[in-house]
């Protein structure tokens, strides 16, 4: 899994029994490549942008895909574990481009979205057999292509009698609802708006890092109200869930907008990135809040890199002092893991699911994703 933070390549050694609701799971290793800047530099050239050199988004689905499959040869050397041993790899791939009605706003065509890291490039390079490109069947029976968290998250760790909000904080924020009534047709998922990719954006402008560690510029500077106000009056907001979004939106030209309109062009980048930490803690809260019932109980699960922030973390207790936090460690799977993790799940059930019935709620049709590669 590669996210739209493009940090590095999640890559999580899963070992499966059973499926469904019966699916049992163990994490036996985990480790994060880290991509480096010329890696970066190279997909940034035409990730959500709307104008590319269209001969370099074709060149690098092939390039990306070589390079997953030979960071997943290096783990397997590392791990000491025989290719061989491998039954499969399920590669989520690299987004480059998050299209949904709700955002391009053009009747005539589908939700949309678009990964790179070819599947049959993955499957010959590491000689084992691939599942990728995982989203396109998510939108063709009518859903956004994200979040897919809602399908493992629903196998794994769904509890009885526990009403369980997963959040993950990634680029994007999303959270998916799992009842404790165990009801497949209540499961409920959605993106919230940013997580991490404003904040991470800044810092590499203002600072020259590639995120705000330990929240230190955060906690360093002063939420500007009247920034957060204008920060928080896009449609997307005021839209129905589910509803997914990417950095497509929240940009630096979404920032740079907001400025002018608030006055707070001359803003120092610490109030900045505080401003921003706070605009993703608030938009999740909320977001949170409008599909929790006051008289119910919830426990909140957290995921993704923004869980290592102690700014944003400090601001969603604040905001969401009725709920219990916890990482996802403390269920058997990593926070860190959790997604990568997830689209091994989702290969386990084309493979060996049979269709669970998610009913019709719109965003969570009740599919099975993923396009199989042979090496040979």
């Amino acid at each position: 899994m590669s996210g739209t933070s493009m940090d590095g390549l999640d890559i999580a050694l899963c070992r499966f029994s059973g499926h469904g609701a019966k699916t049992t799971l163990t994490l036996e290793k985990f480790d994060t490549i880290a991509f480096g800047d010329d890696i970066k530099d190279e997909i940034r050239r035409v990730f959500a942008k709307k104008e590319i050199d269209f001969q370099h988004l074709c060149l690098l689905n092939p390039w990306v895909g070589n390079l997953h499959g030979k960071l997943v040869l290096d783990c397997l050397k590392k791990w000491q574990i025989d290719p061989q041993d491998i039954d499969v790899v399920a590669s989520h791939g690299q987004t480059v481009f998050h299209a949904p009605k709700i955002l391009h706003r053009l009747d005539k065509y589908p939700n949309a979205t678009l990964q790179i890291g070819d599947g049959d490039h993955i499957a010959v390079t590491t000689g084992i057999i691939t599942l990728s490109d995982f989203r396109q069947k998510h939108c063709a029976a009518g859903g956004e292509g994200a979040p897919l968290a809602v399908y493992g998250d629903y196998f794994i760790f769904s509890k009885k009698d526990e009403n369980r909000i997963m959040l993950n904080m990634g680029g994007i924020a999303n959270f998916t609802y799992l009842p404790g009534s165990l009801n497949a047709q209540e499961v409920f998922v959605t993106d919230t708006g940013p997580g991490n990719t404003l904040i991470d954006a800044f810092m590499r402008k203002f600072f020259n890092l590639p995120y705000d560690q330990d929240g230190k510029v955060a906690l360093s500077g002063h939420v500007n109200q009247s920034l957060l106000v204008a920060l928080k009056k896009d449609a997307f907001f005021k839209g129905p869930f589910p509803k997914t979004t990417g950095p497509e939106l929240f940009s630096l030209e979404y920032v740079r907008i907001a400025q002018q309109r608030s006055n707070t062009t001359s803003l120092s980048p610490e109030d900045l990135v505080a401003t921003l930490t706070q605009f993703s803690a608030e938009t999740i809260a909320e977001a949170i809040l409008k599909v929790c019932q006051k008289d119910q109980e919830y426990h909140l699960y957290l995921s993704g890199g923004g869980m290592h922030n102690p700014a944003l973390i400090k601001a969603l207790r604040k905001l969401l002092p009725d709920f219990p936090m916890d990482a996802t460690d403390s269920l058997g799977i990593s926070g860190d893991a959790k997604e990568a993790v997830l689209f091994a799940i989702l290969a386990n059930e084309t493979l060996c699911g049979n269709n669970l019935d998610f009913g019709t709620r719109e965003g969570v049709p009740s599919v099975s994703m993923g396009k199989i590669s042979f090496p040979n």
